[in-house]
């Protein structure tokens, strides 16, 4: 990893190149197979359900849904088969190509959105009983304002902002080591992390296009963007499990990975918050 001074729209198209071919690889490692069983949901829409359900009174059914940094539509289409309307935003063209072709093949009717995350409320028609994002998304924005700001212009009176991703303590560490070091910057300062990687995070295939470009962003960022943006926090949690392998260390639990007994205690590997928009 080296830390570099780059403008957005050079890093964004990089990562979009990048994501572009990984849509197609995941539509071959996603077990896609799964979802022909009508009452399959995605591992990571089970665990963010379950979340929300204390603040939805009558679970998604029949609510508006806004999923950003959607990909291949998994997770969108999982709340669908709760019974969301849903709309799916993403950069990638294959990764909505692979969502439509998933949704017609399940008979899930969705609405697909290709534009970049940072200008979704002027390209997403209506307003939404809940903005949803969920693992694997902020650290590829460089602007957390702006983000929330999209957020809160999607949601209407009322409505609910979801994320859970990767806890910023856990991209500072270095997966290759034996025990838990402190690697990566936790506090950002403007500049990305440039990665050039081949592989991708599920199934052995490569990329051609290997370089990208992300950005730590602590908690406090994360949560003063949001109230920023005029949203109220109504619940943060931290978590112990992470839905990906992030260190060969990591052990399967439940469907998802773990840290070795006695340092499940040390690092969050996962936060949660739950937004309102008053």
């Amino acid at each position: 990893m080296d830390q570099v001074e780059i403008d957005w729209e050079p890093a964004r198209e990089a990562n979009r190149e990048n994501w572009d071919e990984r849509a197609v690889l995941h539509v071959e490692a996603y077990g896609l197979d799964a979802f022909d069983d009508p009452a399959h949901l995605s591992d990571v829409v089970r665990t963010d359900a379950a979340a929300l359900a204390p603040f939805l009174a009558d679970g998604l059914d029949g609510l508006d849904v806004c999923h950003l940094q959607c990909h291949i539509g998994t997770d969108t289409l999982s709340l669908a088969r709760l019974g969301a309307r849903v709309t799916g935003v993403d950069f990638s063209g294959p990764a909505l190509d692979a969502a439509t072709a998933l949704a017609a093949r399940l008979g899930l009717s969705a609405t697909w959105v290709q534009t970049d995350v940072l200008d979704a409320r002027a390209a997403v028609s209506g307003d939404f009983d809940l903005v949803y994002t969920s693992i694997g998304t902020i650290t590829w924005l460089d602007d957390l304002d702006r983000w929330a700001a999209q957020i809160a212009g999607l949601l209407r009176a009322g409505g609910l902002f979801y994320i859970r991703d990767g806890h910023p303590v856990l991209y500072g560490l270095d997966e290759t080591r034996d025990e838990l070091v402190l690697r990566y910057p936790y506090f950002g300062d403007g500049s990305a992390q440039a990665w050039d990687e081949a592989g991708t995070y599920v199934g052995d295939g490569t990329v051609t296009h290997t370089r990208t470009y992300e950005w730590p962003h602590p908690i406090s960022e994360v949560v003063n963007a949001l109230i920023g943006a005029g949203l109220r926090i109504l619940r943060m949690e931290e978590g112990r499990s992470l839905p990906w392998r992030f260190s060969p260390r990591m052990t399967e639990a439940g469907g998802d990975y773990v840290w070795p007994e006695g340092e499940r205690d040390l690092v969050p590997c996962t936060f949660t918050i739950i937004a309102k928009k008053d």
